[in-house]
């Protein structure tokens, strides 16, 4: 495929490659495939997927860009706004729910002062409500920069991670 550096592209030379390098591992004719890791390369590149940086994934993989966004717009991984330095994902599914998910999303509310979708003032955090993470036995689960999952989340556990987190000289 070898995508192509356009004037005025959001996407680096070595970004292009990357995606290159996930379209090659599928079928000539279905490019489309690499979506999800065209949208985390994407992603990784600047900070969170806007509808011109869609556009172009539409562009490079030649397919509807209504097809990336539904694909963006479904998986709580793929940023749709601007978010925190540090996005935190907790999952509420009823396994969650059940285990504590509840009181950690209280906890961690009051402690950064926003809701889910929301964004502390200082730019740090942002705090999600995540679907299924995929480990209901070590509940409450979270997911920290889609990246760090963190399980067994006491109140106390939450403190720690957030003072690890937070930067210097922030409170």
């Amino acid at each position: 495929m070898s995508a192509v550096l356009k004037p005025g592209s959001l996407l680096s030379e070595a970004a292009l490659r990357q995606i290159d390098r996930e379209v090659a591992k599928y079928p000539a004719d279905q490019k489309q495939s690499a979506v999800m890791a065209a949208l985390r390369i994407a992603q990784s590149e600047r900070g969170w997927l806007s509808k011109e940086l869609m556009q172009e994934i539409a562009d490079v993989l030649q397919m509807p860009a209504i097809a990336v966004y539904e694909v963006a717009s479904f998986y709580t991984m793929y940023n749709l706004a601007p978010t925190g330095r540090h996005k935190i994902t907790l999952c509420t599914n009823l396994p969650c729910a059940l285990s504590g998910a509840n009181r950690a999303a209280r906890h961690l509310q009051d402690k950064l002062g926003v809701g889910f979708n929301e964004t502390t003032a200082d730019g740090a955090f942002t705090l999600k409500e995540g679907e299924c993470l995929g480990a209901c036995g070590d509940a409450p689960v979270l997911l920290v920069d889609n990246h760090r999952m963190c399980s067994f989340m006491s109140n106390d556990k939450l403190d720690a991670l957030i003072d690890e987190l937070r930067p210097a000289g922030s409170s």
